[in-house]
């Protein structure tokens, strides 16, 4: 595995550049891109900027140019559902670009001549990307979190969820917007800026690919308050937490399975 992992901005990485083994940066297409070891897995960091475009480029030039054989994007998302909150967790099992209408050439949602609306995300890396963030949650969460943020954003019992992600090139702060895309994407969870165009990306390349969100918001009017400040008190504690576990869970699933070619060798 080479890991490569995304970002929109530099305060949904804050930590994990940090957390690197022997790393060095390398400038392509005006983004940085660090280059090491997280927690024994060759890994590469980068920043995509905000929205589609520049998801789908930074992430086929990590393919195409890092060499990476994974790919996880990690950041926040509004709500997609009125039983998801902020500080929940969610792990993609499919991406929807949701501003995406070529009708009535094709249908809405539809990326032409693809003929998908809808792009799973790969079902082992989820899986174990949710297993990571399942035991944050059990396990780390109510010290990783200092108090005054829990007091200030009303992180009592954070859950995970897994379900439908809506990207598009537009930040969601308006209650009626929300509640259309309810209505025409059932099972919807979060929406984002992102994820949908790395899917994408990763489904034409043949690559695996996984989004974990953290809910920063409701996508309502006061979706932008106190944004940055949760971004870096609680989110960016959250993917540093969590790609640990899931680095630390990598390895021993390596180490497992060249046991078993030893094995089986003899």
């Amino acid at each position: 595995m080479r890991l490569g992992i995304i970002s929109a901005l530099s305060e949904e990485q804050q930590g994990l550049v940090e957390a690197m083994q022997s790393p060095y940066k390398l400038i392509h297409g005006q983004r940085e891109y660090w280059v090491g070891q997280l927690w024994e897995i060759d890994a590469v960091c980068v920043l995509s900027r905000i929205g589609k475009v520049a998801a789908a480029v930074t992430t086929t030039t990590l393919v195409e140019k890092f060499g990476v054989t994974h790919i996880l994007f990690t950041g926040v998302a509004g709500s997609g559902d009125k039983t998801v909150n902020v500080g929940d967790i969610v792990v993609a099992e499919s991406l929807v670009q949701h501003d995406m209408d070529a009708s009535p050439l094709f249908p809405r949602f539809e990326v032409p001549l693809l003929g998908l609306t809808h792009f799973p995300a790969d079902h082992q890396l989820a899986s174990r990307l949710f297993d990571a963030a399942s035991s944050f949650l059990d396990e780390d969460f109510m010290e990783a979190i200092a108090a005054d943020e829990k007091a200030v954003f009303r992180l009592t019992r954070p859950r995970i969820h897994r379900g439908l992600i809506a990207s598009g090139d537009q930040f969601i702060d308006d209650r009626e917007h929300i509640n259309g895309l309810n209505a025409a994407l059932p099972g919807l969870v979060a929406v984002e800026m992102e994820g949908a165009a790395v899917a994408q990306v990763c489904h034409e390349l043949d690559v695996p690919c996984a989004v974990i969100r953290t809910i920063s918001d409701n996508a309502n009017e006061n979706a932008a308050t106190d944004f940055l400040r949760f971004v870096k008190s609680v989110a960016a504690v959250y993917a540093c937490y969590i790609v640990r576990r899931f680095c630390l869970q990598a390895q021993d699933v390596k180490i497992s399975d060249q046991a078993s070619r030893e094995s089986a060798g003899t």
